[in-house]
């Protein structure tokens, strides 16, 4: 039996990675785990929450699946990626999937363009469809600075342990994400030492990767590369 841990990112919810579980689901029958990670999910309780506690949670739900099942993929998303990569690391993971995981993070041109849109349709009184405005005014609001220092913290306490993740990787990064730069991807592609390991950039895609209008042919590439032999 495959199990599959699908981690999202920070500030979020399952929702970033729930495209991509409903396509796999539909094709496999794995077993998936889409857990919320502490003070996260449709309403963000994040303060008094330590980094640790992520790690934690995700080295929990990784273990339950451990045994019960014979091979295990993990998926993470954005800061979901580098605890995706945390875990690939310490424990038996048989694949790593790596979507816009940010080993750096905020990508000033492009998050400057990304702005310059937001004022455009705000001075139009288009804000309110403004995919981009509103799925951040939110998380604005709702995130304390200390919060924000904890996932500096959890990128620093990782980073130095990507080197040491051996499993197949397939690493996935939007061209125009404003939050990870593409260096990011780069980084992580150079870093990891696994002898199977792909970095595919999908052209038009922003940060949240799974709900990119060319989500499809980024789902197939995932699919195929977890079916590999």
């Amino acid at each position: 039996m495959i199990g599959c841990l699908c981690i999202h990112g920070f500030t979020g919810a399952p929702y970033e990675v729930e495209p991509l579980v409903h396509y796999l689901q539909e094709r496999t029958d794995w077993v998936f785990r889409v857990p919320t990670l502490p003070g996260h999910g449709d309403t963000l309780a994040l303060k008094g929450i330590h980094y640790e506690e992520w790690l934690e949670y995700a080295e929990l739900e990784l273990k339950k699946l451990i045994e019960t099942c014979d091979e295990i993929y993990v998926i993470g998303f954005s800061m979901g990626g580098l605890i995706a990569g945390y875990l690939a690391a310490k424990y038996p993971v048989d694949k790593l999937i790596l979507l816009s995981a940010a080993a750096y993070y905020m990508n000033p041109k492009q998050l400057f363009s990304d702005v310059k849109g937001i004022a455009a349709d705000m001075l139009k009184g288009n804000l309110v469809k403004n995919e981009l405005f509103q799925r951040y005014k939110r998380k604005i609001k709702e995130t304390p600075f200390a919060a924000t220092w904890q996932f500096r913290r959890l990128v620093s306490y990782i980073k130095p342990l990507i080197s040491q993740i051996n499993v197949p990787t397939l690493i996935a990064q939007g061209e125009c994400d404003g939050i990870v730069p593409l260096k990011s991807a780069e980084y992580l592609y150079r870093t990891i030492p696994a002898k199977q390991k792909k970095l595919t950039l999908i052209k038009e895609s922003k940060h949240h990767i799974c709900h990119c209008e060319e989500k499809d042919a980024l789902f197939s590439q995932v699919y195929d590369f977890l079916k590999e032999p």
